[in-house]
Order: structure tokens, then C-alpha cells, then sequence
């Protein structure tokens, strides 16, 4: 049996960050938190660690407003 990678592979970041260009990963990387390196080709590389130990964010309600005050 072999173990899992240490590293994302290209597609699981495809599939995490629903974008193909490097460029776009990191973007979309930043803009979540998820620490990662550069490698030398300008790839972004992200631990599976990383991705693994992600606490869910909970989901958010819609605020409640009655009727009656006007929320539709």
C-alpha cells in the first residue's frame, strides 16, 4: 500500500481551486487563506496537511426578519 503524497497533485489544485492557471491558484489561494510555496516553474504547491486539517466553515443563515416589517 502506498501513501498518500505529501503534496497536492496539479489536478487536486485544479479541482480545490476550480482554475487552471497558475496564476489564478495562488490568486484564489490568497484570497482564502491557504498558506503555500512557489515552486521554481511558478506552480503554487500546497501540503495536504494543509487542506486536510481545514476546519468547514459553518454555513450562514439568512438573517430572520418578520413579515410584518416589511422583509420579503
Amino acid at each position: 500500500m502506498t501513501e498518500p503524497a505529501m503534496f497536492l497533485e496539479p489536478e487536486e489544485l485544479r479541482v480545490l481551486t476550480g482554475r487552471k492557471l497558475k496564476s489564478k491558484q495562488i490568486q484564489w489561494l490568497r484570497g482564502e487563506g491557504i498558506p503555500f510555496r512557489v515552486n521554481a516553474l511558478g506552480h503554487p504547491v500546497v501540503t495536504r496537511v494543509t487542506v486536510e486539517s481545514r476546519k468547514p466553515e459553518p454555513a450562514q443563515r439568512p438573517s430572520w426578519s418578520p413579515r410584518a416589517l416589511g422583509a420579503r
